[in-house]
């Protein structure tokens, strides 16, 4: 069974830095593309960043760009988000995916190319 839990969300100040965690059971992340997505409240779950089983290339949504950086430790089986100048914008619930089979990179923003989800951590950032 496929499980997923995300760690390491919280509040922060603006400016601040985090590191989200994407603990994975049940399968290898170097064998799934794996992405971050958030939701913040009222809107739709967007993309944030994506890494490939290869672990060679990233992907990252605009907003992100110079901020977040998505990383794997395959021995550990975890991926990670690190989110450095955060911004009240930020806020919303992160969400870990997997993506099991093979797709080119312009289906790596759609979460519904994603077939396993963690349960979401919060990050909160204040102004």
């Amino acid at each position: 069974q496929v499980q997923l839990v995300e760690s390491g969300g919280g509040l922060v100040q603006a400016g601040g830095s985090l590191r989200l965690s994407c603990a994975a059971s049940g399968h290898t992340v170097s064998s799934y593309v794996m992405g971050w997505f958030r939701q913040a409240p009222g809107k739709e779950r967007e993309f944030v960043a994506t890494i490939t089983r290869s672990g060679g290339s990233t992907y990252y949504t605009d907003s992100v760009k110079g901020r977040f950086t998505i990383s794997r430790d395959n021995a550990k089986n975890t991926v990670y988000l690190q989110m450095n100048s955060l911004k009240p914008d930020d806020t919303a619930v992160y969400y870990c995916a997997s993506m099991s089979r093979y797709r080119s990179s312009s289906y790596y923003s759609g979460p519904a190319y994603y077939d396993y989800w963690g349960q979401g951590t919060q990050v909160t950032v204040s102004s």
